[in-house]
């Protein structure tokens, strides 16, 4: 398992496609695991759909956010009631 870097700052585009979540603009997050919490947690589920996570010079589409997310090492701890179910959503 290669390191990830979730402290560093990232840049969150959502929306139900990349058009969608480019017209939005970009959420600016203190840290890439915050920025992942918050796509799997509190964003519409379809928001993944288009989503992309900028991090260093490297971009993430919403199925990288839920790899990174249920990484053994995600650094954040995770809701409670965040159910199996997600992983394959």
């Amino acid at each position: 398992m290669t390191n990830y870097p979730f402290h560093a700052h990232a840049r969150l585009y959502l929306g139900r496609d990349w058009k969608t979540a480019t017209a939005q603009g970009p959420r600016a997050v203190r840290t890439a695991a915050q920025a992942i919490r918050f796509a799997m947690e509190d964003a519409a589920p379809v928001s993944l759909r288009g989503a992309r996570l900028e991090v260093d010079d490297r971009t993430y589409t919403g199925s990288d956010i839920k790899d990174l997310y249920w990484r053994r090492d995600f650094p954040l701890a995770r809701k409670a009631d965040a159910g199996r179910d997600m992983r394959h959503n």
